[in-house]
């Protein structure tokens, strides 16, 4: 991912009030973001643990931000395990999150919002490509290259970001 400055961040996102926007915590250690690792930058704030982001770039066009919401319903067991639809991670159940994001405009103002459960620390990126490990300690053996599971990922992330910002 190319990289992003703060205010590029701020600007990108459509579905919270410019305030929110420029109220939000970046993530910790932003300066040192391994950008070449990632295919969209995802964090929890650390000042509200329910609250997370996500700021991918889109094709042919500047990046996308969505504010997101974590379900505040009970934590899964361990014991059980989960997949994360962005990026196909297995998780012990407390990995996995349904992150529910208000949609953009008009519908957003209304209640309307789309959910996904996704890898908690929303760090997709790091898992795909092995810098990080979850719980159950491996991902699935995949005969898709590591550009392959990128893409795939982006594809699903997408999908996701196409719902939060396209009209209802």
């Amino acid at each position: 991912m190319e990289p992003l400055g703060e205010k590029e961040i701020r600007a990108s996102f459509v579905n919270c009030s410019k305030g929110e926007a420029r109220r939000l915590t970046l993530p910790p250690g932003f300066a040192e973001t391994p950008w070449d690792d990632l295919d969209f930058l995802g964090w929890r704030d650390p000042k509200a643990p329910d609250r997370g982001y996500v700021v991918a770039r889109r094709d042919g066009g500047g990046p996308l931000g969505v504010a997101l919401r974590a379900s505040t319903g009970a934590r899964r067991s361990l014991l059980k395990s989960s997949i994360c639809s962005v990026c196909v991670t297995p998780q012990a159940g407390s990995g996995i999150t349904l992150f529910v994001a208000p949609r953009a405009g008009e519908a957003g103002r209304q209640g309307n919002s789309v959910g996904l459960y996704i890898c908690a620390d929303l760090a997709c990126s790091l898992y795909v490509r092995g810098k990080k490990t979850s719980a159950l300690a491996r991902r699935f053996e995949e005969s898709l290259s590591l550009a392959e599971q990128s893409e795939r990922t982006l594809r699903n992330l997408h999908g996701f970001l196409d719902q939060v910002s396209e009209p209802a």
